[in-house]
């Protein structure tokens, strides 16, 4: 078996600006307690949620610091560091290795995509110039390609290549990753609204969107399922089912940042092209927030 990243729920942690645009880091110390006092698992720091593709290099360093100097080993520091270059997603692992992350989280390269057979040398060239443990991060909606079962199985043979964040939302097609890698790869379901179905194939976590706001309750409903308390997992997690799927009703991480607002952090807006949540999905998503609130 692989060496394990972490077990259970992983926050896609957003990245808080300042009015200004620029990135909040006192905010950011609040978030990261927040987790810390709430059995997050694992911190994911600027990938798809914390807006990793409008950050500059300068600006993921000083995050990656700050994130390292809060957590002080506690939990793991994963840094997502993929491009569609291999040459840039290189530099940005080496960096996250050398800064001290636990592991780096590449996806798949986006706008020219590859080949399959491109696929698999992109990772085996990449993991060849580090020590850290890679996830990979399948998520064609935002990239153009997937990877395919059998280039998994491929790459789940190569040492430091240990997991996948999958987020193709086709159940076929991570059961049939699983059953073909087994032990050499393990899986963390990359949509929050499939994760028991990924853990009940046999994954191994969650990597959330849903845990910037409701940390303990993901927690929660892995461990749970993770201990064989499978009825209270379920339980849970239909309890919390409909505000997961209200968190994608624009753009991630655009709701989600908009809910953080709402519970009385300053996580501001995203950067552009990413936009304002529309006043319609504000009202629907303050009440889903205020009668969750409520019941809990």
């Amino acid at each position: 078996m692989k060496k394990i990243v972490f077990k259970g729920s992983g926050v896609a942690l957003v990245t808080p600006m300042k009015e200004n645009g620029d990135v909040n880091f006192e905010e950011l110390e609040k978030l990261i307690d927040f987790h810390l006092k709430n059995k997050t698992d694992a911190i994911i720091v600027f990938g798809t949620t914390g807006e990793g593709a409008t950050l500059k290099d300068d600006e993921k360093k000083e995050i990656i610091k700050v994130t390292l100097n809060k957590v002080k080993g506690k939990i793991p520091v994963i840094a997502g560091t993929g491009s569609n270059s291999t040459k840039r997603a290189i530099e940005l692992s080496k960096m996250a290795q050398n800064l001290g992350c636990s592991a780096v989280l590449v996806v798949t390269p986006f706008y020219n995509k590859t080949s399959q057979e491109g696929l698999y040398n992109h990772y085996k060239i990449i993991s060849e110039s580090l020590d850290l443990p890679i996830i990979l991060y399948n998520v064609p909606s935002r990239t153009g390609m997937t990877i395919s079962p059998e280039t998994y199985l491929k790459l789940s043979k190569i040492e430091n290549i240990v997991a996948t964040k999958e987020a193709s939302g086709d159940i076929s097609h991570i059961a049939k990753v699983i059953s073909l890698c087994g032990d050499e790869l393990m899986v963390y379901s990359g949509n929050d609204d499939q994760t028991l179905p990924v853990l009940a194939l046999g994954g191994i976590g969650v990597i959330s969107v849903f845990s910037n706001i409701f940390p303990k309750e993901m927690h929660d409903i892995t461990s749970l399922f993770l201990e064989n308390k499978l009825d209270a997992s379920k339980e849970l997690f239909f309890k919390y089912l409909n505000i997961m799927n209200m968190l994608f009703c624009d753009v991630n991480p655009i709701p989600v940042k908009e809910a953080l607002n709402m519970l009385g952090f300053n996580c501001g807006k995203c950067r552009l092209p990413l936009f304002d949540l529309n006043n319609e999905n504000k009202e629907k998503l303050k009440l889903l927030l205020k009668n969750y609130k409520l019941k809990k």
